[in-house]
């Protein structure tokens, strides 16, 4: 019984190991490849790779795996996948607050501290995650076990993406304190007060391995505190402080400038300030290749008679379906290859002190795993997740993954912390592959051990 224990435990270590050490080995090669002292293959390359994955890779992964396996009954059974990536944002912002209380960073990146600790990485990590655990033909959760894994984490891409376009994008923007009204000859402007931590003028690798062509989306408010000014001046009754903010709401002139008005119309100035801020919200952002192949996949599995012309051996139009799969097939590889691309620019300088990225690094890769664990298995023990021990792994990664590499875009799309959130991501990566090992052993301990079969 002794021997028969001790080769169990070694073929669970295996089976959480192994994974993980394919994906270590491709992320190898492009860290050998893309290596300043090598330079085998340029860094234009690798950009020109990431928006091969951005735009046809990904897209294409999700519309054959996700669409072929999603239902309406599915719909509805899986509705604890996009709940749990709210839960998982929602609990790891509040970690993200004890992290500033214990660790205090420099207050200006008290934002950053939270949005880092909160928001994992849901989208590519995991595809990369559950594709290597699937790859071998007696992987521990059965038959149909890729495209179950795809289409979980599918399903939860377009909150992940909203979530980021809007709450993360008003959260990293530069603080207030930085700027300062400025008059010259054509009228009072805010200016960018010269600070240690200015903007980061170039743009790291991991920007392009998660948002090609970001240098596009810029917009006039985007690298301002535009919230802070937009709310700062209701308190202030000031229309000079921020004029390009007053001519936004139309709010120049006029009676309405009086304190009295102001008084009798102030509910309405706070919705009308809302209003600006959703419009300068960047929500259009959100319709990116990998969000619109989900739409389409959820749109064409949900309907019978389209879902049958796309999908199945005998489908009209399933020559289209298996050229995609070809191109999704390129997807994994591409991505560690990107990760070990970004890693060989190693970790930039930083001012958020080594505290605070230890507690940032802890908290998201340790902490928040063990958190997801009691919300899983308790929401299990209730009845509301599915039986399938695939769709509580997947679950569980998403509280367990490395920061999402989007928030470093976001970062130099606001113009603000890109040093620090690029040197975060560095140290996460590294550290994940330890961390990621452990709790992928937990996590099989917990869904396939305790389950008898496969549905």
């Amino acid at each position: 019984m002794s021997g028969n224990s001790v080769s169990s435990r070694v073929e669970d270590i295996l089976s959480g190991i192994v994974p993980l050490m394919k994906l270590i080995s491709l992320t190898v090669i492009g860290l050998l490849l893309a290596h300043p002292k090598t330079q085998l293959v340029p860094r234009a390359t690798f950009r020109l790779l990431s928006k091969l994955v951005f735009a046809l890779f990904l897209p294409c992964l999700i519309f054959t795996e996700l669409g072929e396996s999603i239902t309406l009954d599915n719909i509805l059974r899986w509705w604890f996948i996009p709940v749990n990536v709210l839960l998982s944002t929602i609990i790891g912002s509040f970690i993200g607050y004890i992290v500033v209380l214990i660790c205090r960073p420099p207050p200006e990146f008290t934002r950053v501290t939270i949005v880092m600790t909160a928001f994992g990485n849901t989208g590519n990590l995991l595809l990369a995650i559950v594709s290597s655990v699937c790859h071998s033909k007696n992987n521990p959760f059965g038959s149909g076990c890729h495209s179950r894994g795809v289409s979980y984490v599918s399903f939860a891409q377009w909150v992940a993406v909203i979530l980021v376009y809007t709450v993360v994008y008003h959260m990293m923007e530069p603080p207030l304190e930085y700027y300062e009204v400025v008059e010259d000859e054509g009228g009072v402007e805010i200016e960018e007060i010269a600070v240690a931590n200015s903007n980061d003028v170039s743009r790291p690798l991991l920007v392009e391995a998660e948002w090609p062509g970001i240098e596009e989306k810029e917009t006039e408010h985007c690298k301002t505190p535009f919230i802070a000014r937009v709310f700062n001046s209701i308190s202030s009754y000031s229309q000079t402080s921020f004029p390009e903010v007053v001519d936004l709401m139309g709010e120049t002139g006029g009676e309405s400038s009086s304190p009295r008005s102001l008084q009798c119309l102030a509910e309405p100035r706070v919705i009308r300030r809302m209003r600006v801020v959703a419009e300068q919200t960047p929500v259009k952002h959100i319709l990116q290749p990998p969000t619109i192949a989900s739409l389409l996949a959820i749109v064409v599995g949900s309907v019978p008679q389209l879902k049958n012309i796309v999908f199945g051996y005998e489908a009209p139009l399933s020559f289209i379906t298996d050229s995609l799969n070809i191109m999704a097939s390129a997807m994994v590889p591409s991505v560690m290859l990107v990760l070990g691309g970004m890693l060989s620019e190693g970790p930039r300088e930083s001012t958020l002190g080594l505290r605070t990225t230890v507690g940032i690094t802890v908290a998201r890769l340790l902490v928040l795993p063990l958190v997801g664990i009691g919300i899983v298995m308790s929401a299990d023990k209730l009845g509301l997740i599915s039986p399938d021990p695939m769709f509580k792994f997947v679950l569980l990664l998403q509280y367990s993954t490395p920061s999402a590499i989007l928030l470093g875009a976001i970062a130099s799309l606001r113009g603000y912390a890109v040093r620090e959130a690029s040197a975060l991501l560095f140290w996460q990566h590294v550290f994940a592959l330890l961390s990621l090992t452990f709790y992928i052993i937990v996590f099989f301990k917990l869904t396939v051990d305790n389950v008898q079969g496969v549905p």
